[in-house]
C-alpha cells in the first residue's frame, strides 16, 4: 500500500483511490489520485512517489489538488467530481493526455485534459463521440467510463495514423429515465458493458488538439469471456508496447448487481490482460483467462466497495513494471508486474 487518506485532509475523507501516474519535467515519478472528499465529490491531486532502498514504491509525498469539478458539466446535485483519472504521454504532442470521468447532471461523461507539468491542466471538455450510422445509436447518450489512450499513433480505418482511445459505454438509460431499460447499438446482441475503440487522425490533431475529444470510427473490442469478468470490462492504466503487441491490463467484474449506481454491491474485481495487435488495435491477440490479480489482502477485502483491486496506473522503473491500483476504492497499492515463460 503506497497511498491512505490522511488524518484532517477534507478532500480525503472518504479515500484515496484509482490514481493515474506520469513524470514531471524532471523525470520525477508522481501519482494524480483519486481523493473523495464527504458526500462522495472527487478531485484529482498530484503526489511524488517515494522509494525504499530497494527501488519498490513505498509512499507518496503530496502536492496538492491539480483538478477539481470546477464545472458545470462536472457537477450533478446528487454528485460530483472529476474521477478516475487515466494519463498517458504523448511524445508526438508534448503533453499528458489525462482522461477521467466527469461526474455532472446526467451521471458518468467522459472528458480529457492535457498538460506539459502535470500539474497546470487545460481542459479540452467533454468527449464528443461522432455519430455513426451503421451503430444506429448516439454513443454521446450512454454513461461512459475507463477511457484510456495509446501513448502513440495507431493505425486507424484504413491504415490512417490515429490517435486512439479505448472506452467502456454503458447501455443501461434507467439511470436516466427509469423504466427506460436498455439500447444496444445495431449488432449488438450482449449488453454487458465492455472494451470499445475510437479513433482521431493525427492531421486533424496536429492543427487543433482539442480535436482529440471528437473521436469517430467507433468499434468494439472485447467483452467479457471468463467467469472473474462475467458482469463486464473496462480498460486499466494506456496500453504498453511488448514484443507481442500491445499489453493492456485491464479489469473484470463478477458476482451480481441490483442497481448500478449503488456503490456497495455484491461483486469482485480482478484484474487481466489482453494483447492487442500492433496492426489493427481494435482486434484481441490473447487475453487472460484467469485473472493476474484479485482482493486478497485485508485492503482489497474491505473498503468502501469490498472485494476491488482496480488498475489504473503502470510505470517502468529501472527495468520493473510498476502497477497501481485502487484497493476497495480505499486505498492505492502497487504490484510488481512480471513476465513469465
Amino acid at each position: 500500500m503506497v497511498m491512505s487518506p490522511l488524518a484532517g485532509q477534507p478532500y480525503e475523507t472518504e479515500g484515496v483511490l484509482n490514481p493515474a501516474s506520469g513524470r514531471t519535467p524532471d523525470g520525477t515519478l508522481h501519482l494524480l489520485p483519486r481523493l473523495v472528499a464527504e458526500g462522495n465529490v472527487s478531485r484529482v491531486g498530484l503526489a511524488k512517489v517515494l522509494f525504499d532502498e530497494e527501488g519498490v514504491p513505498c509512499g507518496v509525498e503530496r502536492r496538492g489538488v491539480v483538478l477539481a469539478p470546477d464545472e458545470g458539466w462536472e457537477r450533478g446535485k446528487n454528485n460530483a467530481g472529476v474521477e478516475d483519472p487515466r494519463v498517458t504521454w504523448i511524445p508526438s504532442l508534448g503533453r499528458h493526455v489525462m482522461s477521467y470521468v466527469a461526474y455532472g447532471p446526467l451521471g458518468p461523461k467522459p472528458a480529457l485534459a492535457v498538460s506539459t507539468d502535470l500539474t497546470e491542466w487545460t481542459r479540452l471538455g467533454p468527449v464528443q463521440f461522432a455519430y455513426q450510422p451503421d451503430l444506429d445509436t448516439d454513443l454521446n447518450l450512454f454513461p461512459n467510463k475507463d477511457v484510456v489512450h495509446f501513448p502513440e499513433p495507431v493505425p486507424g480505418p484504413g491504415g490512417e495514423p490515429s490517435y486512439a482511445m479505448l472506452h467502456r459505454p454503458m447501455w443501461d438509460l434507467g439511470w436516466f429515465r427509469p423504466g427506460e431499460g436498455v439500447h444496444l447499438p445495431a449488432g449488438l446482441t450482449d449488453e454487458r458493458p465492455g472494451i470499445w475503440i475510437s479513433y482521431v487522425p493525427v492531421a486533424e490533431v496536429e492543427k487543433d488538439i482539442s480535436a482529440l475529444a471528437r473521436p469517430r470510427h467507433h468499434k468494439l473490442v472485447a467483452l467479457s469471456a471468463h467467469p472473474w469478468e462475467d458482469l463486464k470490462i473496462g480498460g486499466g492504466p494506456a496500453p504498453i508496447r511488448v514484443e507481442e503487441g500491445w499489453l493492456l491490463i485491464h479489469h473484470g467484474v463478477s458476482g451480481t448487481i441490483d442497481d448500478p449506481w449503488v456503490q456497495n454491491q455484491n461483486v469482485s474485481y480482478a484484474a487481466g490482460a489482453m494483447i492487442l495487435d500492433p496492426a489493427d488495435p481494435s482486434r484481441v491477440l490473447a487475453r487472460s483467462t484467469v485473472p493476474l490479480m484479485a482482493p486478497e489482502t485485508e485492503e482489497e477485502r474491505s473498503g468502501t466497495v469490498p472485494n476491488v483491486v482496480f488498475p489504473t496506473a503502470i510505470e517502468e522503473v529501472d527495468g520493473k513494471l510498476f502497477v497501481f491500483y485502487g484497493m476497495a476504492d480505499a486505498h492505492i497499492g502497487v504490484a510488481l508486474l512480471e513476465r513469465t515463460a
